[in-house]
């Protein structure tokens, strides 16, 4: 039996691949001696030219505290950090997190005659050439100090080593602790001398609109070598450790902490108790090869296997661990900051980790699936501290920073992953409390009633109205409180998020709960305009916002506009199909959306493409930010898979299919989201609704590779076979589960979890869309 419909496949298409190839076969006869792991492909310099403080990252092990790296340009969140056109350092910061920056620090070398300008005047050019950059690991030349640095680190110490020139200048290092970096300024910059060896300090990392309570970062420092002195420069309040002449290499430990120096004292006991350097650069390099080692892919491109680890490689970090080695955390959700201490285990250590983390706004179509799947104790980790800040400050945060609730977004974001957690089987215990801890997000006084960055009030979300009124109005009548008040896409968020709630209220019997969050969750029905076939929204009154327009960004859809918002109800693709006039009418709309957001590539673009190109905003179809990143699965919904494998694989191979610092993501990276969505495309799994309902499902799209192997919890294992010629279409025509046909285009997580073998057999002619 067929099991799709006829697909389009362009001839360009296929002499691009077969030339690419040809090409792709004659470099790996020249390097097959070579062993190369999951960790030798990951480009991290992808879309550096386009990057936000938190995106880059390399000197780091996975959710590291410490994120080692130079610092090219300091001053934003948007725009700084390691951005690849600008070849001036200005130091090697060991924080770049989700509204954090801290402990900046550049060697260079003085004359007795400059050592006071060298506070403001200590840039150093340095050059792409001679730079090497890894996972675990950074290495470039400061040009006008002669120095070569070498950048690697553990969880929570950075490890430095200097290689001075032998030129008769002192060796110094500076301690930029105050002054911009990236979105905060770092003020109180202290540094002590313990011994001739080891020095520690603080900063204050000040409060932003976003985080509104400072932080304060501790560090320990010693170094391979003995201090002469140490001055500190009024003007800048920065220190200038000057070093006694010795070997020329240099090796500094910095371990930091958000509790005490005598944690980050413990940090570097706890993890970096030698100085080999080389050690650690392989430890690190292990430590991402084995996460990264997880999925195993073969077939392709070599470029497409690259871009396919650095889009893993993203999905697993960003949001950075904020506990001590000991447990001990930093905790800003009551009126006074305490250092809490973590659950720990029978060997005496922490149970868990705590985070900072972006938002998981969006999270539902990425992170709940690739977590879920291939990296379960990742998840699980998450939900006990994202459950930690519930304990401690009475409420589940949808992004926390520094130990406190930020508020970013909208809704309950965190109810999808902590539910998906637990559909799959990796939360098993104390579900009754997360229960009660979820639904108090869901009621008036919860999170889901501020709107993004609301610290102090619970007006902005209007969740009163969407109660009272099935709705949540655009503009809401009480003004304006905190950020991203946008009625339509609140109404339409809160419904899914809702029916994700009462699947877990099923799940433990509360009956009229699950009735009453069911009843909420078909609210999106009330932002549906049938007399136009959008979603738009309409004001307290009931009326329907005048001279709309589907495709204007941002009038009263979060991040994107009616077009790309309107097939946001992953919980009810089939109710929104009937309000559209049936399925058949529900893919003529989606796929002509398709047709057209092609033209524009498929996404808003970056900020500098939008100001070239105004009307990028008006885009369709987005796959450059969240709200309409599902919209190529929609298709299975409607009975039309064939539509879901060609349009997943175009998006695929145009949006995540590039290599450079030039482009990557088109958008926002958002501390993973993106990049885990690529490689749910590319292995052609996805999950509608999150995988929140019980036994969760997957939706199938199109393979990128002729072979993928997952690995999967209890020694088990997933293989996806889609063995094809260079002439195949993006259409599957048969499928087989574990070696039987499989008629269905999804499968259950059940059907995964004790290893199976799912494989394609694809078409092989040039048929076009119909």
């Amino acid at each position: 039996m067929n099991l799709f419909s006829k697909v389009p496949f362009y001839g360009i298409y296929i002499i691009l691949t077969i030339v690419l190839s040809s090409c792709e076969s004659k470099v790996e006869t020249k390097t097959n001696a070579k062993v190369i792991e999951p960790v030798d492909l990951v480009y991290p310099q992808l879309d550096t030219e386009n990057s936000r403080w938190f995106f880059f990252s390399s000197a780091s092990r996975p959710f590291g505290m410490v994120n080692l790296s130079p610092d090219t340009e300091v001053d934003g969140a948007w725009g700084s950090g390691y951005r690849h056109k600008v070849d001036t350092v200005q130091g090697f910061s060991h924080i770049h997190a989700w509204q954090l920056s801290g402990l900046s620090i550049m060697p260079l070398t003085i004359e007795n005659s400059d050592e006071q300008s060298i506070f403001t005047d200590f840039k150093s050019k340095f050059s792409h050439d001679t730079e090497k950059v890894s996972p675990g690991h950074h290495y470039l030349e400061l040009e006008k100090y002669d120095i070569d640095v070498d950048l690697t680190s553990t969880k929570r110490v950075g490890f430095h080593k200097y290689s001075y020139p032998n030129k008769g200048k002192k060796r110094a290092i500076l301690f930029n602790l105050n002054g911009m970096l990236g979105p905060n300024e770092n003020t109180d910059g202290l540094l002590e001398q313990i011994n001739n060896k080891s020095l520690k300090g603080q900063l204050t990392i000040t409060k932003t609109g976003r985080r509104p309570k400072p932080v304060k970062l501790f560090f320990s420092i010693d170094l391979n070598t003995e201090i002469d002195s140490i001055e500190r420069d009024d003007t800048t309040g920065n220190y200038l450790v000057v070093l006694k002449d010795s070997d020329s290499q240099v090796l500094m430990k910095a371990g930091i902490s958000y509790t005490s120096n005598e944690n980050a004292r413990n940090n570097i006991n706890a993890e970096l108790d030698h100085w080999d350097f080389d050690k650690v650069v392989g430890d690190s390099r292990a430590e991402w090869n084995d996460l990264l080692g997880r999925i195993k892919i073969e077939g392709n491109t070599e470029l497409a296997r690259r871009r396919f680890y650095t889009d893993l490689w993203h999905g697993l970090q960003g949001r950075r661990i904020i506990s001590d080695a000991n447990g001990a955390y930093p905790d800003n959700t009551g009126k006074a900051f305490r250092i809490g201490q973590l659950p720990l285990d029978e060997t005496g250590k922490p149970k868990f980790n705590h985070y900072n983390s972006d938002s998981f706004w969006g999270a539902q179509w990425t992170l709940n699936t690739l977590w879920g799947l291939v990296y379960p104790d990742i998840m699980e980790e998450f939900v006990h501290s994202l459950m930690q800040y519930y304990d401690d400050g009475g409420m589940v945060p949808r992004g926390p920073s520094g130990g406190n609730y930020t508020y970013v977004m909208t809704g309950a974001s965190a109810t999808p992953f902590i539910v998906s957690a637990i559909q799959k089987g990796v939360i098993t215990e104390n579900l009754e409390h997360i229960y009660e801890a979820l639904k108090k997000n869901h009621m008036l006084e919860g999170i889901m009633g501020k709107a993004g960055y609301e610290h102090t009030t619970t007006i902005g979300g209007g969740l009163k109205y969407y109660i009272q009124n099935g709705y949540v109005p655009h503009p809401i009548p009480d003004g304006r409180f905190g950020g991203h008040q946008d009625g339509a896409s609140m109404t339409m968020e809160y419904a899914y998020q809702d029916w994700t709630l009462a699947q877990l209220a099923k799940k433990l019997g509360y009956i009229k709960d699950y009735d009453y969050f069911m009843k909420r969750s078909k609210n999106y029905e009330n932002v549906f305009d049938s007399s136009v076939s959008w979603m738009r929204p309409k004001n307290i009154e009931g009326k329907w916002r005048e001279n709309y327009s589907p495709y204007e960004h941002e009038n009263g859809f979060i991040e994107s506009n009616g077009a790309q918002s309107t097939w946001f109800v992953p919980h009810d693709i089939e109710g929104l199909a009937e309000l559209m006039g049936g399925k058949d009418s529900a893919v003529e709309k989606l796929n002509e959306q398709f047709k057209t957001a092609e033209k524009l590539g498929f996404t808003a673009g970056n900020s500098h493409s939008q100001e070239l190109h105004p009307e990028y905003r008006n885009i369709p179809i987005n796959y450059g930010n969240q709200p309409s990143i599902q919209t190529a699965f929609v298709f299975n919904k409607l009975d039309r898979p064939d539509l879901t494998q060609y349009w997943s694989r175009k998006v695929a191979d145009k949006v995540f299919g590039g290599l450079s610092p030039a482009t990557g993501y088109n958008g926002d990276e958002d501390q993973g989201l993106m990049g885990s969505l690529a490689v749910l495309m590319k292995i052609g799994l996805f999950q509608m609704n999150g995988g929140t309902e019980t036994d969760p499902v997957y939706e199938l799209g199109s393979p990128s590779f002729d072979k993928i192997t997952i690995s999967l919890q209890k020694g088990k294992e997933l293989v996806i076979e889609a063995p094809r010629t260079l002439t195949s279409k993006f259409e599957a025509e048969t499928l087989q589960l574990n070696g039987s046909p499989y008629l269905k285009n999804s499968v259950r997580h059940s059907a995964l979890m004790n290893g199976a073998i799912l494989r394609y057999k694809f078409k092989n002619n040039r048929d076009q869309v119909e």
